[in-house]
C-alpha cells in the first residue's frame, strides 16, 4: 500500500443538492476520537444511534443516525463511521468539517496527538480500500461503479451479477484450469529425464481444448456485458428531408428535433439515449449531407461526417418517394446519384467492420410497384411506425447483441480486450502441442503469459497506474 492509504478518510457519499437524507462516511484505523468528538459517546457495533451531532463548542449541528463498522467487517475493511443526516448541502459540509476538525491530529497507528491526517476522500478511494483490503476484486470494484451508472434495467442487473462475482467466478474457473495446466508442462520441463510423457498422460491436448471451450463462453458474455455498459453508437446519416429526424423521432417516442419540410433544418446533431430490450443505444440525428449552401450549413455537414466517422452503426436515410418521381425524373436521377455518392464516401471513412444499415423511408407513400423493386436493407415508415420494430431488431444483430441465455454479466473493454488475449495465447499454446516436437519453453511461456491477462481482470496481477485509472473514475465518497 501508499502511505495514502494509511491515512483516515472522509467524504460526503450522498449525491450533491438538497435530500431527504445525506450521509458522511469516514474510513480508517482508529477513528475512535472522531466518533466521541462528534457523537459525544461510543457506539455499538452495527447499531444505528440516534443522537445529536455536535460541533467544536458543543453546540448541535443536527440530528440523526450514527453507525458504527468495526474492521473488519465494513465496506473497505476498516473501521468506518457513517453519519445520516438530513440531506441539505450546508448541513453536510459542516459535518464534514466537523469530521476533519476531530481527526486533525489523530495518528492511524497509535491513536495519539500528532500531525494533521484525516483527509478528505480522492474519488473511488472508499473502494479502493475495499479493493486493498480483499473485501472486492477489481472486477467486482469496477462493477459497483457500473451499477451507480447503469442506464437500463438490463445493464443494471447484469452490474449486479458482476458485483456479486459471478464474473470473477468464472475468470477464477478459468485460471484453476490454466495453472494446472501450466503445472503440467513445467514438470514436463523439469524433469526432461524421466521416461514418462506428462503431457500426453494426463491429456494436456484435452484440458487446453476444454479450456478454450469455456474460455469462448466467458468471451462471448463479457462481450454482451461490454455493450451493455457502454452502449451502442447509432448515427442516422442521409441527404436533406430524408427523414432523419422524423426517424429519430420515433425512436425515442418524443418530438426531439424539430421537422419540417425545409431542406436544411437539420444544422447540428442531435442526440438521444434510447434503449432496444434493455440495450442502450445513443442515436444521433445529423445535418443533412449534401454541398453545403451556407457556411452555418457547411459546419453542421461536417459535424455531421465526424460523428458518423465514430458511430458502432450507421442508419443511411434514403426517402422512397424520391427514388422514382414520375414528375420530375430528372431530380430522381440526381437523387439517387447523390445516395450512392453518399455510399461512397461512408465506405471510404468508416472503418470496415463498421455496419451500414440502408433504411428506406416512407414505405407508406410509395408505390406498390417501387416497394418490390427496392430489396436490401429495411423499408420503413418514420410517420406510421411501420417497420420500425424490424428496424429495432436489425440493429441489435448487426451490432453483435446476444443475450446469453444464462444471462450477461457486466464487464469493459479492458476485460474484453484481455480475454481476447489470452484466447490467441492458447491458440498458440495449442499450435505448439499439436506440432510433432513441441517447443515446451515457447508453451510455457504462453500460458504464463495467458495467466498474467486473467489475472490482470481480476487484480489479482496489476499496475499502480491501471489502479489509478479505475479509481480515478469514481465519484467521491464511493
Amino acid at each position: 500500500m501508499l502511505a495514502r492509504h494509511h491515512h483516515p478518510i472522509v467524504a460526503i457519499a450522498t449525491a450533491p443538492g438538497r435530500g431527504a437524507v445525506g450521509i458522511v462516511r469516514v474510513s480508517g484505523q482508529q477513528i475512535a476520537a472522531v466518533i466521541a468528538a462528534v457523537c459525544g459517546r461510543s457506539l455499538s457495533p452495527r447499531q444505528a444511534t440516534y443522537l445529536p451531532f455536535r460541533d467544536a463548542l458543543g453546540q448541535v449541528i443536527d440530528q440523526g443516525l450514527a453507525i458504527h463498522f468495526p474492521a473488519p467487517h465494513s465496506y473497505t475493511g476498516e473501521d468506518v463511521l457513517e453519519l445520516q443526516a438530513h440531506g441539505g448541502p450546508v448541513v453536510l459540509q459542516l459535518l464534514l468539517a466537523r469530521c476533519l476538525e476531530a481527526g486533525a491530529a489523530l495518528d492511524p497507528v497509535t491513536g495519539q496527538a500528532s500531525l494533521p491526517l484525516l483527509r478528505v476522500a480522492q474519488p473511488g478511494e472508499f473502494t479502493e480500500r475495499a479493493f486493498l483490503n480483499d473485501k472486492i476484486d477489481l472486477a467486482q470494484a469496477e462493477a459497483i461503479a457500473d451499477l451507480i451508472d447503469a442506464s437500463t434495467e438490463t445493464a443494471a442487473r447484469s452490474a449486479a451479477r458482476s458485483m456479486s462475482g459471478e464474473f470473477s467466478l468464472a475468470v477464477n474457473t478459468l485460471l484453476e484450469q490454466l495453472i494446472h495446466l501450466r503445472m503440467l508442462v513445467e514438470a514436463t520441463l523439469d524433469f526432461p529425464e524421466e521416461d514418462i510423457d506428462f503431457l500426453q498422460k494426463a491429456d494436456a491436448q484435452g484440458q487446453l481444448l476444454r479450456l478454450q471451450t469455456t474460455l469462448a463462453g466467458v468471451l462471448q458474455r463479457a462481450t454482451q456485458g461490454a455493450i451493455l455498459r457502454e452502449g451502442i453508437k447509432v448515427v442516422i446519416a442521409g441527404q436533406p428531408n430524408a427523414g432523419k429526424s422524423s426517424l429519430l423521432n420515433a425512436l425515442a417516442g418524443a418530438e426531439l428535433a424539430i421537422v419540417t419540410p425545409i431542406a436544411g433544418t437539420t444544422r447540428d446533431k442531435v442526440s438521444q439515449l434510447i434503449q432496444i430490450e434493455g440495450v442502450p443505444l445513443h442515436v444521433v440525428d445529423t445535418a443533412g449531407l449534401r454541398d453545403a449552401l451556407d457556411e452555418v450549413e457547411k459546419i453542421g455537414v461536417e459535424r455531421a461526417w465526424a460523428e458518423i466517422e465514430t458511430a458502432d452503426a450507421v442508419l443511411f436515410l434514403h426517402d422512397m418517394t424520391r427514388q422514382e418521381d414520375e414528375g420530375s425524373a430528372g431530380n430522381a436521377i440526381n437523387y439517387i446519384a447523390d445516395d450512392a455518392q453518399i455510399a461512397r464516401e461512408l465506405s471510404q471513412k468508416l472503418a470496415k467492420n463498421t455496419p451500414v444499415i440502408d433504411v428506406w423511408n416512407k414505405c407508406d407513400m410509395a408505390s406498390a410497384a417501387l416497394l418490390k423493386k427496392i430489396s436490401g436493407g429495411v423499408q420503413i415508415s418514420a410517420k406510421t411506425g411501420t417497420g420500425l420494430q424490424a428496424l429495432r431488431q436489425l440493429l441489435l444483430q448487426v451490432v453483435g447483441w446476444q443475450a446469453a441465455p444464462e444471462g450477461v454479466f457486466m464487464a469493459r473493454e479492458r476485460h474484453v480486450h484481455a480475454l481476447h488475449k489470452v484466447q490467441a495465447g492458447l491458440e498458440t499454446a495449442s499450435a505448439q502441442l499439436l506440432a510433432s516436437q513441441p517447443a515446451l519453453d515457447l508453451l510455457a511461456e504462453d500460458l504464463r503469459q495467458a495467466q498474467l491477462q486473467l489475472s490482470e481482470i481480476t487484480g489479482a496481477f496489476s499496475s499502480d497506474d491501471l489502479l489509478g485509472e479505475i479509481f480515478s473514475r469514481f465519484c467521491i465518497g464511493k
